[in-house]
C-alpha cells in the first residue's frame, strides 16, 4: 500500500485536513487485552514506505516502521481495555471503549478534536464521534495501517512482557491467540488473571470431555 488512498483525500476535502486513522488488535485472543491507535499523519508528507496490514508484516518490519510513524506522526494515541471489561462488557463494547480511549488520547496531543475520523471495520454507532468505517481498512487506508501497525507493535510487547512471568502459556509466541500449545497449557495450568473467562470458559469445558 504505502500511499495515501482517494478517501483518505476525499475525505480531507469534505472534512479537514486533520483525519485520525483507528485500528485494534486483539479481539480474539485467550489472553490479554484488546489495544486500540489513534493516529494522525500529516497530509502533506509522503507516506512511509512499506506501510501496510499489521497482519501482512514480519516483526521486525512491523518495529522499525512504528518506530518511523512514531517520528512522522503528528499525534499517536494509544488505548487498551482489560481483560476483566472484556469479560463484563463484552469484546465489542471492550473494543469500542479501547478505540475512545485512544481516539481522547489524540485528541489530547491535538489540542483540539480531529475534523474526521477513518475506522477499520464496520461503523460504529457507539463509538461516539462522526467517522468513516472500512472493512479492511488496514489493507486500504493507509492511516488505519498506521495505527495497526502501531497497536500491533505495542500489544506484542506487552503479551511479550507478561510471558515471562507465564511461562507455560507462550504468549510470547502466540500472543495470547488460542493455539493447541495455549489450550493446552490452560487444561494442564488453568487460568490465570489475563486470561479472558468469557473466552475461556466454553474451552475448558470442551478440553476436559
Amino acid at each position: 500500500m504505502a500511499r495515501w488512498t482517494r478517501l483518505e483525500s476525499e475525505l480531507r476535502a469534505q472534512y479537514g485536513p486533520t483525519l485520525v486513522g483507528i485500528d485494534e488488535v486483539g479481539r480474539g485472543p485467550l489472553a490479554g487485552p484488546v489495544v486500540a491507535c489513534a493516529v494522525v499523519m500529516p497530509a502533506g508528507v509522503r507516506a512511509i514506505a512499506g506501510v501496510n496490514d499489521s497482519k501482512l508484516l514480519d516483526p521486525p518490519t512491523r518495529e522499525r516502521l512504528a518506530q518511523r510513524i512514531h517520528e512522522v506522526a503528528i499525534a499517536v494515541g494509544v488505548g487498551a481495555a482489560s481483560v476483566r471489561e472484556v469479560d463484563r462488557i463484552n469484546i465489542l463494547q471492550a473494543t469500542v471503549r479501547a478505540m475512545q480511549r485512544a481516539l481522547a488520547h489524540t485528541e489530547r496531543q491535538l489540542g483540539a478534536s480531529p475534523d474526521h475520523v477513518l475506522v477499520d471495520g464496520n461503523p460504529l454507532r457507539w463509538l461516539g464521534v462522526p467517522h468513516t468505517g472500512v472493512v479492511q481498512g488496514d489493507r486500504k487506508c493507509y492511516s488505519v495501517a498506521c495505527a495497526s501497525i502501531v497497536a500491533k507493535v505495542l500489544r506484542d510487547r506487552l503479551m511479550a512482557k507478561l510471558a515471562a512471568r507465564h511461562g507455560p502459556y507462550a504468549w510470547e509466541r502466540n500472543m495470547g491467540y488460542g493455539t493447541r500449545a495455549h489450550r493446552e497449557a490452560i487444561l494442564s495450568h488453568g487460568l490465570t488473571a489475563h486470561h479472558r473467562r468469557s473466552f475461556c470458559l466454553a474451552l475448558q469445558t470442551s478440553l476436559e470431555l
